[in-house]
């Protein structure tokens, strides 16, 4: 891929002396990152270029994008190339998503997958191209780590990640992954997003019960945070949080790598800065996580207030969404939140509800909100293993003339809302066929 990569570069080199360059990123953690990445070294660079934040690509925006530029897209694009085959400019598309169509001859790919190499986030992609323009640019690498960690590529390192984290110097620690571990623990145990604790996420009783039991004390100065807990302590921790998840004792989803590393001069957990970013862009406020990617203050005082607001758009919506009526099936749950909770946040919704212990491994959730006159759908598979999420809602999707994009276990469609009935009898018909397939 880096030689590749290394052409690429000369190519934009050559285009960028006739026309200006116009980047098109998406508006997660990955694509965020990407385009924090990717716009500093093109400063670096000394090109004259446009950034835009995009929450996906429509044939529309496509089509409105001008011909005099040289486009790049980070972190999506791989799923829309029989819209790119028709601009009559120069297109870079820099993806880890799945390629849907041939690739046209005006657009040059950058995709691991076209190499049979090891997967990676779009953010890595970016930092290897801002890289290979410029050793300087390896200031850039605890970006590509937050990327990572957006994307969930952090649960099987591959060679190339080990040496980013090197680049990165990011101090990893083996234990619970509830964040932010560099914070009390009882705060970060109440306010977890990312591991739901029955009784206890939510709930200040809960956590005092919950610590009290682990034989973890609060100190003069208050709790612990995750990071300093000895290795006793975190094993105490993981046994009372496991007899409080329905009797599960499968510990393989809430034990991973903790990676801490320097931000704003400050050791920070990268899977709350991830959060952060991702906040501010569902929220409608991209441009503050681009600004705080880049170590602007002000957006760093931005952010922060937005994170909290995010939290408690997350908490309502889960709460919908347990109190909501949902369309069930076997190894399926359809929720259509309709206009309850944001088209910005129903995804990450539905990714913490794959991770609750309510929903077995192999279960695949459909949740569904309202996106002006279009639907948001988001699609999770609980437990990482069993069924292609993205295949499954293609089957459906494609035919009512909407757009897909994702991966195995976690995808997105936008169908129009005129054929939200149409959608939700398509997909129980595909997902009752291929269980009874199964």
């Amino acid at each position: 891929m880096r030689e590749h990569i290394k052409k690429a570069i000369e190519k934009i080199q050559s285009d960028s002396d006739e026309k200006p360059i116009r980047v098109i990123s998406h508006y997660d953690t990955d694509g965020i990152t990407a385009a924090a990445i990717f716009s500093r070294a093109l400063q670096r660079w000394n090109k004259t270029f446009t950034l835009e934040i995009v929450k996906g690509l429509e044939k529309e925006t496509i089509e409105s994008l001008p011909d005099n530029e040289t486009l790049v897209f980070l972190d999506l694009a791989s799923g829309s190339l029989d819209y790119l085959k028709e601009k009559k400019t120069e297109i870079f598309v820099l993806d880890h998503h799945e390629i849907t169509g041939d690739i046209p001859k005006n657009v040059t790919m950058i995709n691991p997958i076209l190499y049979g190499t090891e997967n990676c986030s779009g953010a890595a992609i970016a930092y290897m191209f801002a890289r290979e323009i410029s050793a300087q640019n390896t200031d850039l690498a605890n970006l590509a780590i937050l990327g990572m960690i957006g994307d969930m590529f952090d649960t099987n390192l591959t060679r190339l990640y080990e040496d980013i984290l090197k680049e990165a110097q990011v101090t990893i620690k083996k234990g619970l992954m509830i964040y932010p571990a560099t914070r009390p623990l009882d705060k970060a145990l109440e306010y977890s997003t990312g591991l739901y604790i029955p009784g206890v996420t939510g709930s200040f009783r809960g956590v005092t019960g919950l610590l009290h039991d682990a034989g973890i004390a609060r100190g003069p100065n208050g709790h612990k945070s995750l990071a300093e807990l000895n290795e006793e302590e975190m094993s105490r921790l993981v046994t009372a949080i496991m007899l409080r998840k329905l009797g599960d004792n499968d510990t393989t989803e809430i034990i991973g790598n903790l990676y801490l590393l320097k931000f704003f001069n400050k050791v920070e957990d990268a899977r709350e800065l991830s959060a952060v970013i991702n906040a501010c862009s569902r929220m409608g406020y991209p441009e503050i996580s681009l600004g705080y990617c880049l170590g602007n203050k002000e957006a760093k005082r931005s952010a922060e207030r937005i994170y909290l607001s995010y939290k408690q758009s997350i908490a309502a919506a889960l709460k919908y969404i347990e109190e909501a009526e949902k369309i069930t099936g076997k190894d399926y749950t359809i929720i259509n939140a309709q206009d309850k909770i944001k088209d910005t946040i129903i995804g990450t919704a539905a990714s913490i509800m794959s991770f609750s212990p309510f929903y077995p491994q192999g279960t695949i959730i459909i949740a569904m909100a309202y996106d002006q006159d279009k639907i948001k759908i988001s699609a999770r598979l609980a437990g990482r293993k069993g069924r292609n999420v993205r295949e499954m809602l293609a089957k459906v999707v494609v035919p009512l003339a909407g757009e897909v994009g994702g991966h195995h276990n976690a995808a997105g469609g936008l169908i129009s809302r005129e054929k939200e009935s149409l959608f939700i009898e398509e997909v129980k018909k595909v997902l009752d066929t291929e269980l009874i397939k199964v």
